[in-house]
């Protein structure tokens, strides 16, 4: 990857970062955490690897991302709003009664939202539809759906594992956000579902593992990905919760806390160190 092209990158993702805690703060409530962990994937999908129209959100042709984990959504309305789907300056009305950026994606409201998500569990089976629907229709777009790993305990998962591969829907990626931790804890003590690859290979996956914080690890899973026939693709995506702020790196009480205004000031100035 061109050395300009990383680098805006990875100022693309800093300012999700800090959209992200911008949002979650206005709120004082959120999840923070999990949003971190996926600013380099989202960034990623939006500003490389997806076909999407800004001007024209419900564009036929367009490829689709749905966000399982909907509850990470202040990563999702921050790559929208720097995508130009929307004004930045609605992020700081997050989680407001009167605003469209609700606690959970909400398709009928939100510019560029493909899927209304937040019951862990049910958006990759709505993925797997969209990218059968596409093969029905003979369309070349493509689906991604971003998992938890706390949310792949979820049977319905699985489910729609089974689903994906019987119908042989290689226009669909599952991208798996393993960063360890769920709201009640390291996700290897509340409800082990590991070993995921050889899982997911059994279950008739194309199986990619890499680290979820590197653009070129990225964007080489994206493109093997595509490569792939006869089969859907899962990439294990190996991330750090609370990524990008020191004390909330690996720390189990920021899935679904806000930070106060010297905590905030902090990330903060963090984040933009880095920029």
């Amino acid at each position: 990857m061109e050395q300009a092209k990383l680098n805006q990158l990875k100022k693309t993702a800093a300012q999700i970062r800090l959209d992200i805690l911008e949002g979650v703060h206005a709120a004082s409530s959120g999840h923070p955490g999990g949003s971190l962990s996926i600013a380099e994937i989202i960034t990623y999908l939006y500003f490389e690897e997806m076909n999407v129209d800004p001007k024209n959100p419900n564009w036929s042709e367009r490829d689709r991302l749905v966000l399982s984990k909907g509850h990470t959504a202040p990563a999702l309305y921050a790559a929208l709003a720097e995508k130009g789907f929307f004004s930045r300056d609605e992020i700081k009305n997050l989680r407001q009664v009167d605003s469209f950026l609700q606690g959970h994606p909400d398709m009928k409201g939100t510019p560029g939202v493909d899927m209304s998500t937040g019951s862990l569990g049910l958006g990759f089976s709505s993925a797997c539809g969209m990218a059968l629907a596409a093969k029905i229709d003979g369309k070349t777009w493509r689906t991604y759906a971003i998992i938890g790993d706390g949310e792949s305990e979820e049977g319905q998962i699985w489910e729609a594992c089974m689903f994906a591969a019987h119908y042989k829907l290689d226009n669909v990626c599952a991208i798996f956000d393993w960063n360890g931790l769920q709201i009640d804890g390291p996700v290897a003590e509340v409800m082990n579902p590991t070993p995921h690859d050889t899982k997911l290979e059994a279950f008739g996956f194309h199986v990619i593992t890499i680290d979820g914080h590197d653009f070129e690890q990225i964007a080489a899973a994206l493109a093997e990905a595509k490569t792939v026939k006869g089969k859907p693709t899962a990439i294990i995506a190996k991330t750090v919760k609370g990524k990008g702020v020191s004390f909330m790196e690996d720390q189990v009480g920021w899935h679904g806390s806000a930070p106060n205004d010297e905590q905030y000031a902090q990330a903060v100035a963090e984040i933009k160190a880095t920029m």
